[in-house]
């Protein structure tokens, strides 16, 4: 399974998200958004091109706060994927957003708000950053194992 993975594209309008990003978005099996969308828009523009699952991060509307969750886990098969947005100052947001699941057995865990990219495998846990959306996203592979790649979504 493909899943693209977008956070903090921090837009007003759909429209405005990188090109690079809505073409790719056509070639996988689900969309994740990991929060600070801003507005309502820019998720209702998601859903038009598949399946999304999305938690609200700390930019976002009141409309995206009241109807998002902070966290979320999906399953993939087998694996067991948690998405949350992270907070606070960017430094050790691993450990941060590892406490958002405390007693969860997890295979990645896919965050954003610190604008970086991340790519990692800490104690057996993938931690996956896409960087926010006018520099960087990401696509995660699920079978057996998960791979994660950071793309730039610069023309």
């Amino acid at each position: 399974m493909k899943i693209a993975v977008l956070s903090d594209t921090h837009v007003t309008s759909f429209d405005d998200i990188p090109r690079k990003i809505i073409d790719r978005l056509s070639t996988v099996d689900l969309i994740v958004h990991d929060g600070d969308f801003v507005t309502l828009n820019v998720l209702e523009g998601l859903n038009k091109l598949g399946k999304v699952t999305a938690v609200h991060g700390n930019m976002d509307s009141s409309e995206l706060r009241n109807s998002l969750p902070d966290k979320e886990i999906i399953e993939v098969g087998s694996r067991r994927i948690g998405i949350t947005h992270g907070w606070g100052p960017p430094w050790e947001m691993e450990k941060k957003v590892r406490t958002m699941f405390p007693d969860e057995k997890l295979d990645a865990i896919i965050f954003g708000h610190s604008h970086f990219s991340q790519n990692k495998v800490i104690d057996d846990i993938l931690f996956f950053n896409p960087g926010k959306a006018s520099q960087s996203f990401g696509i995660l592979t699920v079978g057996e194992d998960i791979k994660g790649e950071i793309i730039s979504s610069k023309p």
